[in-house]
């Protein structure tokens, strides 16, 4: 089948393409990505595409890139297309960052150009030239990570990307026509018409690992099976990728059906068998933080651990400024927060009137009431006193370590971490919550109990009434 027709074939499996697409195509100037853009060329009034072509000069080959440049422009002159060139300096790049793989931010620098680009054009897709070769040798390089399913599927033929900064939330879409072609189908093309193409000689720099894979690894196993090694690891990857799919699907359902108000629930999670509980953990971490950079599967592990047997309360840190938070049979997570102390508070009581509390997001509104009142609070973000067994001036304030109050209906004292850890009380709205005190005895503490201390009685005759508005509730 001639490459052209294959090509054809590709775009109608994958609906790559549709009539009058406005298409930017990466042109980096070697054989692969000449041929995409002649094979789209030839598309181009079949289909009424828009065609412009994009290319990054990255600022590590001197002047053999600059040619590189020139080449570009030229070809896209000669075919009447509009071109976009841009010169950066990764090294530079690295150096000003301190750290990083030097392939992986020349990609991510190429993405973040094509996508500028095609945003400002107003253009529908980005093509790039991978190929089938390409797909098998992403393939083994994940496999040598150590990835799972997700790395194992390559690279898909259309894809929509996030990429980190960029304004439009709506995300970039890639696509990749050539995947099902091999390097060497496109060179016989190329030959047959006389199409020339620039080589980059860093390309055969074994020290890179996907060269190395290249021109090392892929031979031997060439000689050692057969020729067809990349055909049949670009057919596994397109099989992965699909149950990939389904898989998430799964997952994506099981989770919206664990979502609690504040978070996850714990014990739905905890009841999936451990594959789940590792896709739907990622997806969840995924939705929050929008990428999945930085973690790995020992994060994923360590973080399930700390949900199944870590402390009631307690927290664990995720890559890239995030947290797991557990407080008991909750899950939630949320960007770490710093390592001040929470403010300590205490304000006077105000009689007859409200008092703002800004550390706790609450105010406390107080009244003197002549008589009891009909019917008692019917729970304990509201409290009534007999006025006549308090003592002023009462004072709201937050947690103390040592705090104690006597628990109505009980003789004795309590404390009130005891009564936080029976109650279930997240350490955040420990911190922070109100309790009213009086000579150090606390009297209420909003939400979950109050002292017996100021009961009311049949011979109760005036009454403080104290009760909490906050968003919350």
């Amino acid at each position: 089948m001639a490459i052209q027709e294959k090509f054809e074939k590709v775009i109608r499996k994958s609906q790559l393409i549709s009539l009058g697409d406005r298409v930017l195509v990466a042109v980096s100037g070697g054989p692969d990505s000449v041929a995409l853009l002649h094979v789209l060329y030839n598309l181009q009034d079949e289909l009424g595409l828009h065609l412009e072509v994009a290319h990054l000069e990255h600022g590590m080959r001197g002047e053999e890139a600059k040619d590189d440049a020139r080449f570009v422009r030229e070809l896209a002159k000669r075919l009447k297309l509009p071109v976009h060139i841009k010169e950066i300096s990764v090294p530079r790049l690295r150096s000003r960052a301190g750290k990083g793989n030097l392939e992986e931010l020349a990609r991510r620098e190429r993405y973040d150009f094509l996508a500028e680009v095609a945003r400002q054009r107003n253009l529908d897709k980005i093509a790039t030239a991978h190929t089938q070769d390409d797909q098998a040798e992403t393939v083994l390089m994940w496999l040598l990570r150590g990835s799972g399913r997700k790395g194992l599927g390559g690279m898909a033929p259309i894809q929509v990307i996030n990429l980190a900064g960029a304004e439009s939330s709506k995300g970039v879409t890639i696509i990749r026509p050539l995947l099902g072609v091999s390097k060497e189908e496109l060179l016989s093309f190329l030959d047959e018409r006389g199409l020339e193409y620039r080589l980059d000689r860093s390309n055969e720099d074994t020290a890179f690992l996907r060269n190395w894979i290249r021109f090392e690894l892929m031979p031997r196993l060439k000689e050692r099976f057969d020729v067809g090694v990349p055909s049949r690891l670009a057919q596994m990857a397109e099989v992965l990728r699909a149950e990939e799919i389904l898989l998430n699907a799964l997952a994506l359902k099981k989770l919206e059906e664990l979502r609690a108000k504040s978070g996850l629930r714990r014990d739905g999670l905890l009841r999936q068998p451990r594959a789940m509980q590792r896709r739907m953990l990622r997806l969840w971490i995924e939705q929050a933080r929008g990428h999945l950079r930085s973690l790995d599967f020992d994060h994923v592990e360590a973080l399930l651990g700390l949900i199944a047997d870590g402390p009631p309360q307690s927290r664990l840190s995720i890559p890239g400024g995030w947290e797991l938070i557990r407080e008991y049979e909750t899950l939630r997570l949320a960007k770490a927060a710093g390592k001040s102390k929470p403010r300590c508070y205490a304000y006077p009581l105000v009689i007859d009137g409200e008092l703002a509390l800004p550390e706790a997001g609450m105010t406390i509104d107080c009244q003197r009431l002549s008589n009891p009142p009909a019917e008692l609070p019917k729970d304990h973000w509201e409290a009534v006193f007999d006025r006549t067994a308090l003592t002023e001036p009462l004072v709201v304030r937050n947690f103390r370590r040592g705090d104690r109050f006597r628990p109505l209906g009980m003789a004795g004292h309590k404390k009130v971490k005891e009564l936080f850890i029976e109650k279930k009380a997240p350490l955040p709205a420990r911190a922070l919550l109100p309790l009213l005190v009086m000579e150090g005895e606390v009297l209420w503490l909003p939400g979950y109990g109050r002292s017996e201390i100021g009961r009311i009685g049949p011979g109760t005759k005036a009454v403080l009434r104290v009760q909490v508005n906050c968003q919350d509730r």
